[in-house]
């Protein structure tokens, strides 16, 4: 293919007025002096300029455009094969900008277009954009390849053999406080109760004076609690869920709950003491409710709890909010009675505190204490889950030490 340094001008066109640039016009015709046929040059420049296009040389067109036509099966088969030899994506980009882009040798033959014959310009147009379609549909096709082949290499190099055995994960386990607790919510859900929680933040009112302890009481120093206010205080019992709970009542029974929870007291903590620990107390009122049905209730508790054969025994006691009161102990589970370390010697263990609900309390609640009887008990967790698990230090609870606590995975 000629270019612009093989093409000699005759000289009565060298010096024509019309000519676009000094010696050589940007588009025109002129007679070849070597074979007088008639040439069209779609793109010439000056000498001093002349910058070859991808893929070489400048376009001339002749007798219906055959130059271009082979000239765009050149690119077509060229640019084909440098979409087959790219290793990448990046390669593939510099392709697609090469023959593609607004500097192409494709985008060069469009502009072209306007110096050819009418009757040309539409075949040698569709013929430009199916070669630009062409070259398109395989950078896509190759650039989907690349992207596969990257896929494939990554999932190859991220392999996970399956036949391998896996890592086992280790699983936490319910505190053994949490298992007393909700096995005891168990029991008593088993018997009809409903689980009645409240606020740890409580006032002097409903966690001292609707149980029966007014202002001054002696009884209160054995409850020495944190205050926030002189009304405000951590409370020392879940008992107040039970003055709250019977007011919502409004004076009419039934009345069946427990009340698990936190609760806190100013004392030195030591293996059987915590200012901080926690309790279940429940509740039972309604029309001819006897002490009899609250030691039938806590021996069907102990059976459950303790085991089969279990029985209990009541010893007088006091409590501001009950009368009478009682002190229950259970038929100790290691020795069968016998006597040992843990029943310290008597064969009974003291479990909880219980009694009648007292008449003040049921009238501050809003119930008519010659109508409604009713009985109340108090267990600490802690207690149960150190007699039942052996535990001698209450501290162990709290300290969060991963060798105490892993002793009860598989309890």
């Amino acid at each position: 293919m000629a270019d612009a340094s093989e093409v000699h001008l005759p000289s009565w066109h060298r010096d024509h007025p019309k000519r676009g640039c000094k010696g050589v016009p940007a588009f025109g015709r002129y007679r070849n002096e070597a074979n007088s046929t008639f040439v069209l040059l779609t793109r010439v420049v000056p000498r001093a300029t002349t910058r070859p296009l991808p893929g070489g040389g400048f376009f001339i067109l002749d007798r219906g455009g055959t130059q271009v036509k082979e000239r765009l099966y050149e690119l077509k088969q060229e640019a084909f094969r440098r979409i087959d030899e790219a290793k990448d994506v990046k390669a593939l980009n510099d392709v697609r900008v090469a023959y593609l882009g607004k500097k192409g040798p494709i985008t060069e033959v469009l502009r072209g277009m306007g110096a050819l014959p009418p009757e040309e310009r539409p075949k040698l147009g569709a013929l430009a954009n199916e070669v630009r379609a062409a070259i398109q549909q395989a950078l896509e096709a190759k650039q989907a390849k690349l992207e596969q082949e990257e896929v494939e290499r990554k999932l190859a190099a991220e392999a996970i053999d399956v036949t391998l055995p896996g890592r086992p994960v280790s699983l936490g386990n319910p505190h053994p406080l949490t298992r007393v607790i909700e096995e005891i919510e168990d029991l008593f859900i088993g018997m009809g109760y409903t689980v009645a929680e409240g606020p740890e933040v409580e006032t002097d009112y409903y966690n001292f004076e609707a149980l029966n302890l007014p202002k001054g009481h002696p009884a209160r120093d054995m409850q020495d609690s944190f205050y926030i206010t002189e009304e405000i205080l951590l409370r020392t019992h879940t008992s107040p869920m039970q003055a709250r709970t019977m007011e919502k009542h409004r004076g009419r029974g039934p009345v069946k709950i427990i009340c698990p929870g936190k609760v806190y007291r100013r004392d030195t903590d030591d293996a059987t003491h915590s200012h901080q620990f926690t309790q279940i107390e429940g509740l039972v009122v309604d029309r001819n409710i006897r002490m009899s049905d609250l030691k039938g209730t806590l021996r069907e508790f102990a059976r459950k709890l303790f085991g089969e054969g279990r029985d209990i025994r009541f010893r007088p006691s006091f409590f501001p909010f009950t009368e009478p009161s009682v002190e229950v102990d259970v038929s100790c589970f290691r020795c069968e009675g016998r006597g040992c370390g843990v029943c310290k010697g008597t064969g009974w263990i003291e479990i909880l505190g219980a009694g009648m609900v007292h008449p003040n309390v049921l009238e501050m609640a809003g119930f008519d204490s010659k109508t409604y009887t009713g009985f109340a008990f108090g267990m600490g967790p802690e207690r149960i889950a150190m007699l039942k698990y052996g535990i001698d230090d209450i501290r162990h609870f709290y300290q969060n030490d991963l060798r105490f606590l892993r002793q009860f995975l598989r309890v």
